[in-house]
């Protein structure tokens, strides 16, 4: 019966521990988890065992950490799935409905409500969709299985065990039941989907009830994200990105690269990029293209560009946040003389 089992496990093209170990409490990548949140943490032994033991391995997740629409969805049909005239709708629905947190936030923070509200309705549509997934599945099945088996990156294991870290920490600081928390297929929770760490070290109390709380509360979920945006270097009142034209025979050097910009406007106009807009030539940018529906748009971002990019490194995200964000600003500001 063992050699049957273990040959279905290879059949299945699944590593021998995602089936033949259901129990995460005796998945041998976990001892020295289970050790560090007793002996670092201290946590009781037995806690830690129940709590992995109730960890279900989710192959759900496997698939969608496959194919993120970042990866297969070339722009013109990513930019679909969130820039869209009812996730506008909402958006100005949303902000007018909680216009006094944004305008506090914009000036204790610095930070453009418009992009607030655009990361809302990106990450979850506005508090519609905050994810189903038990986060300890999620942690568990990539931190032990995905990135040990399916594939095997060990930064990226580090990293998901270190959620499942923050995510036993998170729990005990707020006294709620890990089994109960839901987010994502990779873990990320609330209506700003935050990782576990990132709830823990960005998240605040912004009405006052001495609980952060992104899951349910729009107003702590406002403040969360400005505090987010400012700690990742967000600058007041300065540009995004632009559209830019090019020259036959323009530096591909340095393309969609989403790093901190280094060039500066006046280098890359020398090297072929020619920005729609005008901007001073010491300002820093980057160069990027993206695969439009009638063919390549080329764009030039700036610092705040990259900041969007600290909550999720991909361009296509990120401009999908700038778009949405200027759209939502324009439709509301259609409405009211103030905007």
């Amino acid at each position: 019966m063992k050699i049957q089992l273990k040959l279905l496990c290879i059949l299945l093209s699944f590593s021998v521990t995602n089936i033949c170990v259901a129990d995460y409490s005796k998945h041998p990548q976990t001892s020295a988890f289970v050790d560090l949140m007793v002996n670092k943490h201290k946590f009781p032994r037995e806690q830690v065992v129940e709590w992995l033991a109730a960890a279900k391995h989710q192959k759900s997740i496997v698939k969608a950490m496959t194919r993120p629409a970042e990866k297969v969805k070339p722009w013109h049909q990513y930019r679909k799935l969130f820039v869209s005239p009812l996730r506008t709708e909402r958006g100005v629905k949303f902000w007018q409905e909680n216009q006094q947190t944004l305008q506090r936030a914009a000036k204790d923070f610095g930070v453009d409500p418009a992009i607030i509200v655009s990361i809302l309705g990106v990450e979850t549509n506005y508090g519609r969709n905050t994810g189903s997934y038990r986060v300890i599945d999620a942690l568990s099945t990539l931190a032990f299985d995905f990135y040990v088996s399916t594939e095997k990156r060990e930064s990226r294991r580090k990293f998901f065990t270190t959620q499942l870290e923050h995510l036993l920490l998170l729990a005990r600081e707020q006294n709620q039941d890990p089994l109960s928390l839901k987010g994502s297929y990779a873990g990320a929770m609330g209506w700003g989907q935050f990782m576990p760490n990132s709830y823990r070290n960005y998240a605040i109390d912004y009405d006052g009830d001495n609980l952060a709380d992104i899951w349910n509360n729009p107003i702590d979920a406002i403040g969360s994200v400005a505090n987010y945006f400012v700690e990742h270097g967000w600058k007041k009142d300065q540009p995004v990105a632009t559209r830019a034209h090019v020259k036959e025979g323009f530096n591909k050097e340095g393309l969609n690269k989403m790093r901190r910009p280094k060039m500066d406007i006046d280098t890359l106009k020398d090297q072929g990029y020619k920005p729609v807009e005008n901007y001073p030539g010491d300002t820093k940018a980057f160069p990027m293209v993206l695969t439009g529906k009638y063919g390549d748009e080329y764009w030039l971002g700036f610092h705040n560009f990259y900041v969007i990019g600290r909550y999720n490194p991909r361009i296509k995200y990120a401009m999908a946040v700038y778009q949405l964000s200027l759209m939502i600003r324009e439709q509301r500001c259609e409405s009211i003389a103030d905007c």
